[in-house]
């Protein structure tokens, strides 16, 4: 195959007041022409880092590309060109017109007070020849290419009024729009639904197909990576520790780090007391010098999996322990409708019905699932369980209270009994204060133990259960990171000592060696507390870990529920069957299919 970027020894650092970062040490690969090459790697490894510098979009300061080149082996060309070396005139040339990038969040990365149209429109102006009449026409065509439905009406669409994967699909019209050489795909996927992921998978390989393009594809997840990545280089801490053949790195990997973050995936043909961490199969240690020293435990990655496999009676006793009870939590026709259309006079006229007469109950201890597409009505239900959103009709009854029916001042003493850990931690936590007293802030307007002093002591004794610590009391939100923050609203939700908690997407937007951890900090906590959840999700294979039962919403209903393990292997509905065959499942002998099919 031809080379078409080298990178040979890149090295970028971050300069601050506190010392220098090694964003990317010394990384060296090749992306040969209509290759796909993954990235892979837990947040702060240097992915992202690494692509940002071949854009050459490092913000100096802080950053900076120190050493080593980045050749691009551009077409009728006889030499490569470094663009390292490119003055900033020069890398206008090449940004968008050979090297275009595809960012993860599409909604900050689309300008809000333009219409998508105009957005692509200005791109393709910026970079070719061609007059506003002919820009228009081709991205309507770029539009119906990323199967944008009705390219007319989201050519004069904001972004806000699209989903996250028609905005997504915009980001990748945009890069498409001058036919580069390199597409950068910096975690397309990452919060987008899993039948989504996977049209945007299949679109971005079709593409690149059309095009001749490559594809660098930079991802936490390594399941995404077995789906459309021809070899995989994995990075950590800003170095590259294993690269090669999809299939050799799924099949034999063998560095310890890539094991964990293969083995951290949660399976969906077994269930298991908990996931393997990387922790489990590598231990870190500071030499004096800084660098890092890493030593491999023995454990294989068989031996740690066959350990925390569940055995089948094990769930059937589990199972008939907890539906012997009487449900904590009745839930009878609930509806909640939303007015998508009113009168000069502001009368509805037409609703969205986000919950459409639902029925289902919770048992004490156990973890219910509700899994579903966005805007499938999964939140609004979580949400209108706790009185956080008006119910149109229906009934929710906790604990024998009437819960719709409750009068607002008896809502405080529910409160204590019912929380929520929302998807967002950091928009959860108010970046003014403190974590301890954003922890101990509940407690002061419950009146839960006499004292701030012994308050402390109780948030001190909640951090540490959270698997942080102590000293940590006094730190900012921005100090953490986000599986850090997660663990830190979770230890608000046990402040209160509550008896049910609604989990809504509360792991979506981590890596998946840190939701594996907090996926395992939940269920430790629910077997240390006996706490009862609610776990919203759209994965499928994250809710089937850690359900008991599983609800699949569709449009507002419930397309069906069920034993979790049993919906997984005989789904009644072609939208559960779909939403099963969207999981990108890392299977060694889909992988052997896929690049024997591509040979």
């Amino acid at each position: 195959m031809r080379k078409l970027l080298e990178v040979n020894n890149l090295k970028t650092y971050f300069t601050t007041g506190e010392g220098t970062t090694k964003a990317v040490d010394d990384v060296s690969f090749v992306l040969n022409r209509g290759e796909t090459v993954g990235i892979v790697g837990e947040s702060g490894s240097g992915k992202s880092v690494t692509s940002l510098s071949v854009m050459r979009l490092i913000p100096d300061p802080p950053g900076k590309i120190v050493g080593g080149e980045i050749l691009y082996y551009e077409k009728g060309k006889d030499a490569p060109v470094d663009l390292v070396q490119c003055n900033e005139r020069e890398m206008r040339y090449y940004r968008g017109n050979e090297v275009a990038m595809i960012f993860q969040e599409p909604m900050t990365s689309l300008n809000p007070v333009f219409t998508c149209g105009n957005q692509v429109t200005e791109a393709i102006l910026l970079h070719q020849k061609v007059s506003k009449s002919e820009a228009r026409q081709q991205t309507l065509d770029l539009f119906a290419k990323v199967q944008l439905p009705d390219p007319e009406r989201v050519f004069s669409a904001f972004p806000h009024q699209l989903s996250g994967g028609q905005k997504q699909r915009v980001m990748i019209a945009m890069a498409m729009s001058c036919n580069p050489d390199i597409l950068i795909a910096d975690e397309p996927t990452t919060a987008l639904d899993v039948t989504v992921q996977k049209t945007i998978l299949e679109l971005m390989n079709d593409l690149r197909k059309e095009i001749d393009a490559s594809i660098i594809f930079i991802t936490h997840d390594l399941g995404v990576i077995a789906e459309i990545a021809d070899r995989v280089i994995v990075m950590y801490k800003g170095k590259i520790v294993e690269q090669g053949n999809v299939y050799d790195i799924f099949s034999n990997p063998q560095h310890p780090y890539t094991k964990g973050l293969l083995a951290c995936r949660p399976p969906l043909d077994y269930r298991m007391h908990k996931l393997p961490v990387v922790s489990d199969f590598m231990d870190v240690e500071l030499a004096e010098d800084g660098k890092r020293i890493i030593t491999e435990k023995e454990s294989s990655m068989a031996k740690v999996i066959e350990a925390a496999k569940v055995k089948p009676e094990e769930t059937k006793q589990r199972h008939g322990d907890l539906y012997a009870k009487e449900p904590i939590l009745k839930v009878r026709n609930l509806q909640t409708w939303f007015p998508s259309k009113k009168n000069f006079f502001g009368k509805p006229l037409e609703y969205v019905k986000a919950v459409d007469d639902v029925s289902f109950d919770v048992y004490p201890g156990e973890t219910l699932g509700l899994v579903g597409e966005s805007g499938c009505g999964k939140t609004t239900l979580g949400r209108t369980l706790l009185r956080l959103q008006k119910a149109r009709g229906g009934e929710v009854v906790f604990q024998g209270h009437s819960i719709l029916e409750m009068p607002r001042k008896d809502l405080k003493d529910l409160r204590k009994n019912m929380q929520i850990i929302f998807q967002d931690p950091y928009s959860s936590l108010n970046p003014r204060m403190t974590i301890g007293n954003a922890i101990m802030e509940p407690m002061r307007v419950h009146g839960v133990l006499d004292s701030d002093d012994a308050r402390k002591a109780r948030v001190e004794e909640l951090l540490e259960t959270v698997s942080l610590e102590a000293r940590h009391f006094t730190r900012y939100p921005h100090e953490f990171s986000g599986g850090q923050r997660q663990r830190i609203c979770i230890a608000r939700a046990l402040a209160l000592n509550p008896q049910f908690i609604v989990c809504d997407e509360s792991v979506s937007a981590l890596d998946v060696s840190v939701q594996a951890q907090v996926l395992n900090l939940l269920i430790d906590l629910r077997k240390r507390f006996d706490f009862t959840y609610i776990f919203i999700s759209h994965d499928l294979s994250v809710v089937k870990f850690m359900s008991d039962r599983m609800i699949v919403m569709n449009k507002g209903k419930i397309e069906e529920m069920g034993d979790a393990d049993q919906i997984y292997e005989n789904p009644k509905t072609a939208y559960t069957q779909k939403l099963i065959s969207a999981i990108p499942k890392g299977r060694i002998e889909d992988i052997a299919a896929r690049m024997t099919a591509t040979v």
